[in-house]
């Protein structure tokens, strides 16, 4: 298939995902992309996520200890070195489809890194994230945003105020990069450092009220999003707020979850999340 016709396809399923477009739509001009139903539905698997795909870090990886708690009233999942000593802590915003097995996954990686990862459901007081992707972004879409951004702040302070304790960043991805913006806003100095990848902005205006310094990694092709986060960068730097972004031309939105075949780029990938590692381990160390 042409490269024209994937860019178009993975635009129609950006749209339908993040609640821009009916499902009804969304298949009849898949089809008509395409030529066919099969031929959809073939595209449709390419780009979606993969519940069933193989993680980088196996969750029986000896050198991990993976534990679940309640914080502030919200379920998460930690990974750490089996070291216990003491160690900063990420905070992980799961996508748009709640706390799944690549969301987790993610979260192992940073314990490898050297971090305490603590990834959080925030649909645990909606009942926990179900296997039913759609049902999960039908879930999210019902959320209270300004509540779910108390509970993030409520995290933040709980996680600091710990017999851990120790500087506390955040990192997420589409729904969760949005939400790692929000935070930025509400939690003040509580928060030492946010990672945004490819995540919705406030608006400008509240860019005077972020204490943390940010880095924010944004998909070349997705306009989308970039529509909203180069007037909140602007207004960061105006505030004389810490910012720094990166631009990664040609790759899509979602392009750090290897779990989408089509979305997915490895170098884009790879040169962001040492970015990432890079930027916590000087902010939070």
């Amino acid at each position: 298939m042409d490269p024209t016709t994937r860019r178009s396809a993975i635009t129609l399923y950006d749209r339908f995902t993040h609640g821009l477009i009916e499902r009804r739509e969304f298949m009849a001009r898949m089809v008509r992309l395409t030529g066919s139903a099969a031929a959809a539905n073939l595209l449709i698997g390419t780009i979606a996520a993969r519940a069933d795909a193989k993680p980088l870090v196996d969750p029986a990886d000896k050198r991990l200890t993976i534990s679940s708690h309640e914080v502030a009233g919200t379920k998460t999942y930690v990974a750490e070195l089996r070291n216990h000593s003491l160690k900063p802590t990420v905070v992980v915003v799961h996508e748009n489809r709640g706390l799944n097995e690549h969301t987790r996954d993610v979260a192992r990686r940073l314990a490898i890194a050297g971090f305490r990862a603590v990834a959080v459901d925030f649909l645990s007081k909606m009942g926990g994230t179900p296997t039913d992707e759609d049902k999960a972004r039908e879930m999210i879409g019902k959320l209270d945003l300004a509540q779910a951004s108390a509970d993030g702040v409520a995290i933040i302070q709980a996680l600091k105020g710990s017999s851990r304790g120790g500087k506390v960043g955040v990192v997420g991805f589409c729904w969760g990069g949005g939400m790692v913006n929000r935070l930025a806003v509400a939690a003040g100095d509580a928060l030492d450092a946010c990672v945004v990848y490819y995540g919705p902005a406030p608006v400008p205006a509240e860019a005077v009220t972020v204490a943390a310094p940010l880095t924010i990694h944004l998909a070349g092709l997705d306009t989308r999003i970039a529509e909203t986060e180069f007037p909140w960068i602007t207004a960061l730097r105006a505030a004389g707020k810490t910012v720094a972004y990166f631009d990664y031309p040609e790759v899509n939105h979602a392009f750090n979850n290897d779990t989408s075949a089509e979305r997915y780029n490895a170098a884009a990938a790879s040169l962001a999340w040492g970015r990432t590692l890079r930027f916590f381990r000087r902010t939070l160390r």
